[in-house]
């Protein structure tokens, strides 16, 4: 079957018009290009980010008006403002987050409606900027739910996932002691971020005891489920409030671990999501702050990007890349 192309006015998009699984519901359509209402914009998709979370949109995660897209995190050229917008104009570079809520189309896709953005500082590309929010956010959030400040000890459990190696970094840079671990894949790199590595898996607090490591204060759990939890728990001297998932939701509340759903709603402000975009945003630009991508695909390719995806092996951020091959326009100060 041949692939959508685009006329004027409308664009390509993936999405779904039913709950199911991602490769049975999801496909790649032509529908209008979607005009950004008021405190939103719409920007030239240069990169997309995808993510284990779309899939669980796509299985009926946080239920909502169909037909819906794919695609949190999204980088690319400003096309146009909504009503109230006075911090970007068109043709600036921006990085940020799809309005998936409230459109019905998301980051994968030539266009897309934000609601909310950042400007992509100079020396960062939009390719690696695409891989930012969700990590960043999610990573940054859970750290502060938990209370992490200088001087602790937290041990990051997953931190080859884009939250995790994300986490150390954010954990490192406001001071404090981290263990991370890791496969063999990232392994080196955090260890010259500065973390302390130790390999996952059965016998963890037996391997922390033989490093020598001390006292562990915090556990943030960013590794897919695999029954570690009651372990990291002992990590932390029996004290499940002291460690928090991200990822095995269905086994925390069972033996008293905090969870991501179960963390207070009210606390969940923009500022907390979101404020620590243009620091690392910053960071990243000058080298010291990176989400690993562990490949790039055209638009027309994001069947491929899926698969590697539900493998649940993807080491790394995977990013549509619209732009390619597609006639877009050209940042106001050009792409570094």
């Amino acid at each position: 079957m041949a692939e959508p192309t685009s006329a004027p006015g409308t664009m390509r998009t993936v999405r779904f018009h039913e709950n199911g699984e991602p490769v049975d519901v999801l496909r790649l359509e032509t529908v209008p290009v979607p005009e950004p209402g008021p405190g939103r914009i719409r920007v030239a998709v240069h990169a997309c980010g995808l993510a284990p979370a779309d899939w669980a949109l796509c299985r009926g995660l946080f239920p909502g008006s169909l037909p819906r897209g794919i695609g949190c995190d999204v980088s690319g050229i400003v096309e146009a403002v909504g009503a109230g917008v006075t911090d970007v104009a068109v043709g600036d570079r921006v990085f940020g987050t799809a309005d998936f809520g409230g459109q019905p189309s998301a980051g994968a896709a030539d266009r897309a409606v934000l609601d909310h953005w950042f400007p992509v500082p100079e020396g960062l590309d939009l390719t690696r900027a695409a891989a930012l929010p969700m990590a960043l956010s999610t990573a940054s959030w859970h750290l502060a739910r938990l209370g992490l400040a200088a001087d602790l000890t937290i041990l990051v459990n997953g931190a080859g996932t884009t939250v995790g190696y994300a986490a150390v970094q954010i954990a490192l840079v406001r001071g404090a002691r981290v263990i991370a671990t890791a496969g063999r894949t990232y392994a080196e790199q955090l260890r010259d971020l500065g973390a302390t590595v130790v390999g996952y898996g059965e016998g963890l607090a037996e391997r922390l005891k033989a490093l020598g490591v001390g006292q562990v204060d915090l556990v943030f759990d960013t590794a897919p489920p695999s029954g570690a939890l009651p372990e990291l728990v002992e990590v932390v001297g029996g004290d499940p409030h002291r460690v928090l998932t991200c990822s095995d939701l269905a086994a925390a509340p069972e033996i008293g671990v905090r969870d991501t759903f179960h963390e207070d709603p009210a606390k969940r402000t923009d500022d907390e999501l979101f404020g620590v975009f243009p620091e690392f945003a910053q960071l990243a630009a000058e080298g010291r702050f990176t989400v690993p991508v562990a490949g790039t695909f055209p638009l027309a390719d994001w069947r491929t990007a899926l698969e590697i995806s539900l493998t649940g092996h993807a080491r790394g951020k995977l990013l549509l890349l619209p732009a390619v091959g597609a006639d877009q326009p050209q940042p106001r100060t050009g792409d570094r």
